[in-house]
């Protein structure tokens, strides 16, 4: 086959992988608890609120897997959520995994530092990186836990003899 051919056909598969609902595995969550989703992340997903930062962050990352717009727009606080967001619209993700590094826990807010592994594009393209320290609040009102934002962390200084 000609080298257009085999590109024209990667991007194809990109976009049908793209195009394909992930579906909640029956023996473990997307978060990567051992439980099923519909007693760990599922649960949240129908309605339940999250009853602390982590729950609600590991919830957070199970809706990016399943493709939940509207259940990361409901857990966003408001003071910085976006107006919309279409998971299809942004790039072709394939997420592989998610691992909490710390956490600072409050009665009413939080810090996560958490590393996301993903692949754009699909089975065969490199393994990327989201490191990020998000933060987190509990509403006042309602006495829910929301995602408010994230920066990355800085990379430690090298040390230098001088």
């Amino acid at each position: 086959r000609r080298r257009a051919d085999t590109l024209e056909a990667a991007s194809v598969s990109a976009t049908a992988f793209a195009l394909q609902q992930p579906t909640p595995s029956l023996t473990h969550c997307a978060c990567g608890n051992p439980r099923s989703y519909a007693d760990c992340c599922g649960r949240f997903h129908q309605g339940i609120a999250a009853d602390n930062a982590v729950k609600l962050m590991r919830s957070r990352y199970s809706a990016y897997v399943l493709r939940l717009d509207q259940y990361l727009l409901d857990t966003w606080h408001a003071s910085t959520r976006p107006k919309e967001l279409d998971l299809l619209e942004t790039e072709v993700l394939q997420w592989l995994g998610l691992d909490v590094r710390s956490q600072q826990l409050g009665a009413e807010r939080a810090r996560i530092e958490f590393i996301a592994r993903y692949r754009v594009g699909g089975p065969g393209w490199p393994i990327e990186r989201q490191h990020e320290i998000a933060r987190f609040v509990k509403d006042e009102e309602d006495g829910r836990w929301y995602y408010v934002d994230g920066e990355t962390p800085r990379p430690p200084r090298a040390y230098t003899n001088s």
